[in-house]
C-alpha cells in the first residue's frame, strides 16, 4: 500500500513538472516583439516611439507671470518662442511628414462668449515646418514666410497680449501644433475652420502657458 502511495505521488509530481514546462514555452517573449523594442503607449510590435514636439522661451518661465512687454496692457509684443524635437532626452530631427505649425493663444479663465467657448487673443498658421521657432515682436498681417495671423475675437490682424483687470490671475495658453500640411486659410479664417482644418494633420503638439492680471 505504502509502495502504492509513492508511486501516485511521484507520478503526479512529473505530471506537473511536464505540464509547467509546456506553459513556459508557450508563454510570449517580454519586450513586446523581436528585438524587444516596445511601441507607443507600451503595445508592441509597433516600433519605437517617434520624437516629441516641445517648446521653450526666453520671454519668461512656462507656467510664471508674463511681463508687461508682452501684455495687451503694456508692449503687446509678441514673445519668441523656440521649436525643438527630443527622442529619448536628447535632441531628434523632426518627423519627415512635418510641413508647418501653428499657435493658438486663448484665455481659459474668459466665461464663453460671442459663441466663442473662451477669449482668444491670438492665431498664426502656415509657419514653415523648416522653421525653428519664431522671432519677438512680430508685425501685423500676413507674414513674408507665408504664415497668416489674426486676432478674431478683438479683430485684429495680429498678437493681442494678456489683457487681465485686477483680481484673480488668468491663464493664458499657447497651443502649438505640427502638422503634416498646410492649412491654406485666409487671414479671415474663425477659429473653429482653423481646428476644423487640422483635423487629421498633427504630427505633435506642445503648449506654453503664462499668468498674467492688471
Amino acid at each position: 500500500m505504502r509502495t502504492t502511495l509513492i508511486r501516485s505521488f511521484v507520478i503526479l509530481v512529473l505530471c506537473v513538472m511536464v505540464l509547467s514546462i509546456g506553459v513556459a514555452a508557450q508563454a510570449p517573449p517580454q519586450g513586446g516583439g523581436a528585438g524587444g523594442g516596445q511601441g507607443r503607449g507600451g503595445g508592441g510590435g509597433r516600433g519605437p516611439a517617434g520624437p516629441a514636439f516641445t517648446v521653450t522661451s526666453s520671454a519668461w518661465p512656462d507656467g510664471d507671470v508674463v511681463p508687461m512687454k508682452y501684455a495687451g496692457r503694456g508692449g503687446n509684443m509678441s514673445p519668441a518662442f523656440e521649436f525643438n524635437w527630443v527622442q529619448g532626452g536628447n535632441p531628434a530631427m523632426p518627423p519627415a511628414t512635418l510641413m508647418s505649425y501653428a499657435i493658438i493663444l486663448h484665455d481659459i479663465e474668459n466665461a464663453p462668449r460671442g459663441g466663442q467657448p473662451d477669449t482668444l487673443h491670438w492665431m498664426i498658421w502656415d509657419i514653415p515646418g523648416t522653421a525653428k521657432g519664431i522671432p519677438e515682436g512680430l508685425p501685423m498681417g500676413d507674414l513674408p514666410d507665408g504664415s497668416h495671423q489674426t486676432t478674431t475675437n478683438v479683430g485684429r490682424g495680429a498678437y493681442f497680449g494678456p489683457g487681465a483687470g485686477p483680481g484673480p490671475y488668468h491663464h493664458y495658453v499657447f497651443e502649438f501644433y505640427a502638422l503634416d500640411t498646410k492649412l491654406n486659410l485666409p487671414a479671415t479664417a474663425t477659429r473653429p475652420e482653423v481646428l476644423a482644418a487640422m483635423e487629421g494633420h498633427f504630427v505633435g503638439k506642445a503648449a506654453f502657458v503664462g499668468r498674467f492680471h492688471g
